[in-house]
């Protein structure tokens, strides 16, 4: 586990959040605590992803499949809110390395290591499958090794069998290379056969510290798994039979997870864990983590009265917990952060000079987004932000909301005006656009940004505008929102007046998968001492930004 970055959250719904477990590609998992002192894992989907209402829809459905799961063998979900501006869900916390990270560190497990290892996640997959449900991404890093046994984790792409939606659809992949079935990968769909076929992979992997379909690039591996047999390495012996049967490529010569986990352990999986199934270096590990966490205290742990998020509502009961507090909430209490200085009408001063970090809060308040179908979605959650504003190098990039921002007519004129008025360098350039940036726009600029005409809060952006002639580089744009995601744009000048900087916006190679490859039109404007950052990017949610002079 490792600590919160400074620009990481500190508490989610009614969760405080302790340290960041990991992270994966479609969002970030903390140890956060209960009010009540329980501890659970709070997953955070990227941010990115709350702009696609496709997504919200599935990840809806998905946490309420999920929380259908329960057993021995896996982590039960506890809470969740798919409507929250950043969505979120909380499950059972497990003290004990990922399957992944015991390898990584320890190397193979021994054999009877692996039997139990298999046959506690063949009867995980068992309950999965009985529900209709096919988990479709077993694969080390979601099987967590604790001395009461393993559990299968990450039900965040499962989906039941009879449903219409299809994540395919949308050109995403379902799966991780080299433990993904080769029906999968040949796009003919996912039964419990496919669960399967991942199981004998993950087998394999335990075994020989190595993955049956080794390569290094996932097109390779992904041809090794349609067109090659697996190496199964150091398996022996009945682990070997099942693991080669359970990897067969046509999905109906495959094991079902019943007789996977008989096979393995005639008198239950329970049973072989109660003879101690975990090698010594492991035990101390797991107790080791076991108790830090019971002791764990946040390093700058500050009381802060958040709201409730909003129950889900499910056809079923809970297999474990009860879920979603009352919808009735207090409205939000964050308490002002340390290091910002305060300032008039309550607003959060900016950060401290160079050299002193400062801390942001942010409380979004309930309002309504309106959805694709005309209704509207409700949106409520409180973000604690830390940012250190002294080292942070971030930029603007988003918006094309100008309007709330200026208090004008939608022009430019008025705004535009008044910042060449306080700018003796605003008559150089005119609209032809000769390439000389007046002084109003050079210099390093920062500040807050919103998206979904200022309902979504996405982060922190800085840019430094330098001079430079039309078609050439003006500058960079980095934004880097809530969970400490980045995306950096490069600023090409296209024509600049007094009152308006045109420049095309297009994505650093580099960037993470959620940033906007495209090329977008972005203007900078004047207005009043600040420079308005917009975009015409909807992949973005069109954002807005309204920048200071950085050190003012």
């Amino acid at each position: 586990m490792q600590p919160l970055a400074g620009d990481e959250p500190t508490a989610v719904g009614p969760y405080r959040l302790l340290g960041r477990l990991g992270s994966g590609g479609m969002g970030r998992v903390y140890l956060g605590r209960s009010a009540g002192g329980r501890s659970v894992a709070v997953k955070i989907v990227h941010p990115h992803f709350a702009l696609d209402e496709e997504f919200r829809a599935r990840f809806r459905r998905e946490v309420a499949a999920a929380r259908r799961v329960g057993g021995a063998w896996t982590a039960p979900v506890l809470d969740a809110d798919p409507e929250a501006p950043v969505p979120w869900v909380a499950t059972a916390y497990a003290a004990g390395p990922s399957l992944t990270a015991a390898v990584t560190d320890g190397g193979p497990l021994p054999a009877h290591t692996v039997r139990a290892l298999g046959a506690g996640l063949a009867e995980a997959l068992t309950a999965v499958h009985e529900l209709g449900l096919v988990h479709r991404d077993v694969k080390p890093s979601n099987v967590l090794l604790t001395l009461d046994g393993p559990l299968l984790i990450d039900f965040g792409i499962a989906r039941a069998t009879d449903g219409t939606a299809s994540l395919t659809s949308s050109g995403v992949s379902i799966g991780s290379p080299g433990y993904m079935s080769p029906e999968q990968i040949l796009g003919k769909g996912a039964t419990g056969a496919a669960d399967v076929f991942s199981l004998g992979a993950v087998l394999a992997y335990a075994a020989n510290g190595a993955p049956p379909f080794p390569g290094d690039s996932s097109a390779a591996l992904l041809y090794k798994v349609v067109h090659e047999e697996p190496e199964l390495g150091a398996l022996s012996g009945e682990l070997r039979e099942v693991a080669e049967a359970c990897l067969a490529k046509e999905a109906g010569r495959r094991p079902g997870p019943a007789e996977v986990a008989r096979r393995l352990a005639p008198e239950g999986a329970a049973r072989l864990v109660a003879g101690g199934w975990l090698p010594g270096a492991l035990v101390e590990r797991v107790s080791r983590s076991a108790v830090e966490v019971l002791n764990l205290e946040a390093a700058e742990a500050v009381p802060v009265a958040v709201p409730a998020s909003g129950p889900v509502e499910f056809s079923t009961p809970s297999v474990a917990g009860e879920f979603g507090p009352p919808p009735t909430v207090p409205p939000a209490v964050v308490p002002e952060p340390r290091d910002v200085v305060p300032t008039p009408e309550g607003k959060p001063g900016k950060p401290g000079k160079p050299g002193k970090p400062g801390k942001v809060s942010v409380s979004v308040a309930a309002t309504a987004v309106p959805g694709a179908d005309g209704r509207g979605r409700r949106v409520s959650c409180t973000v604690a932000l830390a940012v250190a504003a002294a080292l942070a190098v971030v930029t603007v990039g988003v918006g094309f909301l100008v309007k709330p921002f200026l208090g004008t007519d939608g022009g430019g004129t008025d705004s535009g005006a008044g910042a060449a008025a306080k700018s003796p360098s605003a008559s150089a350039p005119s609209a032809s656009g000769g390439g000389a940036i007046p002084a109003a726009y050079l210099g390093t600029w920062q500040g807050s940004a919103t998206a979904l005409s200022g309902n979504l809060p996405i982060g922190t952006f800085r840019v430094t505008v330098e001079q430079a002639a039309v078609g050439k580089e003006l500058g960079r744009l980095r934004q880097t929102d809530q969970l400490g995601g980045v995306c950096t744009d490069i600023l090409t000048l296209r024509s600049v007046t007094a009152t308006r900087l045109v420049a095309s916006s297009e994505g650093a190679e580099g960037n993470h998968d959620g940033c906007d490859p495209g090329t977008n039109t972005v203007y900078l404007t004047p207005s009043h001492g600040d420079l308005v950052y917009t975009s015409d990017s909807s992949a973005e949610g069109n954002p807005v930004a309204v920048m200071s002079k950085a050190g003012d």
